[in-house]
């Protein structure tokens, strides 16, 4: 099969990345020269999309094509087209809209009850403020008192989300089907850096069993709200042993698929692409127990060794897949032998959640002894 994956940089990299398990054939597309992805897919096309006159010379002959990008002016231009040629498009443009402003997403929440941090300034101090659109991390702030909230956030309700700061382990769970027919998938473990971005990602979890069964019953009540058609993702909190919400997004997130992949066996996408191509919900049936995966970046520099969010990878240069790398099962990584500085997104699987973590460990002792870095962060080992 032949996809086009629209979007070079971390969700790129994480839809090159099944695409290639699944054994398709993929062309990456993006209007940058240098993207993270483009050393994964089998062609890349410099190209913007929103232009249109050329999409149909470079797609036309795709069986499916998966966007990897939040430029709303690009999806709504292959949407257009996709519909024009009647080419499958893995994409849900109405529960995207709503899942893509936090400000919209709260207030769905709200009508249907899902716990959700309380807002300001019903909430105590400290607060969060986030920009209302846009995933990620991205210029998340932390308020103590009233005199230090900036007064340009609180003038604009639908730019800012201002919210109670809760702290607790965090947790990410993916939920694909139509209406009527969700399939919550397998709940991980989330590790932030000191910026609020997602360092790591272990599975299975470790959130009891009960609350397992309330996030996915969580889930599927937003995916029915939004009457999605594709992929969820939803990130809650547990905080004073209760399920809060943080956000959700409605398409192919980064990191955790991989993770549920090297777990499970499943492959999103593959589940993605039977119920956009076929219109079918792909049988999830696994009876194996989950294996251990864990999955986190790293940066090497100055001598040194830091653990980070994935902001570190988003401004690499083309990366590569690289299998038994200094000890971790794979890596995805600019790395070269004798080049100085460097990141990777490592990725370890074991029988268990605590053997896969072992060899992690191991392998950064050794990756350390090897290259001689002196400094791991802080925050870390776990």
């Amino acid at each position: 099969m032949l996809v086009a994956v629209v979007g070079g940089n971390l969700q790129g990299v994480e839809a090159t990345y099944l695409a290639k398990k699944a054994g398709w054939e993929v062309i990456l597309i993006d209007r940058k020269s240098v993207v993270p992805a483009s050393g994964l897919c089998d062609r890349f096309i410099r190209l913007d999309v929103t232009g249109g006159e050329n999409l149909s010379t470079n797609l036309g002959d795709v069986d499916l094509i998966i966007p990897a990008l939040e430029n709303q002016s690009a999806l709504s231009a292959l949407d257009q087209w996709t519909r024009e040629k009647g080419i499958a498009f893995a994409f849900d443009p109405k529960a995207y809209l709503i899942s893509s402003s936090k400000a919209k997403s709260n207030r769905l929440f709200g009508h249907i009850g899902v716990p959700i941090p309380l807002p300001w300034p019903e909430c105590g101090y400290p607060v969060v403020a986030k920009p209302s659109f846009g995933s990620g991390s991205r210029e998340v702030m932390i308020f103590h008192d009233a005199g230090s909230i900036q007064p340009d956030i609180i003038k604009a309700p639908d730019e800012w989300v201002l919210q109670e700061y809760v702290q607790g382990e965090s947790y990410s769970l993916e939920v694909i089907g139509r209406p009527g027919r969700y399939t919550p998938l397998q709940v991980t473990d989330l590790a932030m850096d000191s910026g609020f971005d997602c360092k790591r990602v272990i599975a299975p979890t470790d959130l009891p069993e009960t609350l397992v069964s309330e996030f996915e019953r969580i889930s599927v009540s937003i995916a029915e709200e939004l009457k999605l058609k594709g992929l969820m993702d939803i990130e809650i909190v547990l905080h004073n042993n209760t399920l809060k919400v943080l956000e959700i997004d409605a398409r192919l997130p980064s990191q955790t698929p991989t993770v549920v992949y090297w777990s499970t066996g499943l492959n999103m996408l593959e589940v993605l692409a039977a119920l956009f191509l076929d219109g079918v919900e792909k049988k999830l049936s696994n009876s194996a127990p989950p294996k251990g995966a864990v999955y986190e970046h790293i940066r090497v520099s100055s001598n040194s060794l830091e653990v980070a969010g994935e902001h570190i990878m988003s401004g690499a240069d083309a990366l590569c897949l690289c299998h038994d790398f200094f000890g971790a099962d794979e890596a995805i990584t600019n790395y070269t032998p004798g080049r100085a500085e460097w990141v990777a997104t490592l990725i370890f699987a074991d029988a268990t959640r605590e053997t896969a973590l072992e060899k992690r460990h191991r392998m950064i002792s050794d990756l350390q002894n090897r290259f001689k870095l002196n400094n791991l962060t802080p925050e870390d080992p776990l």
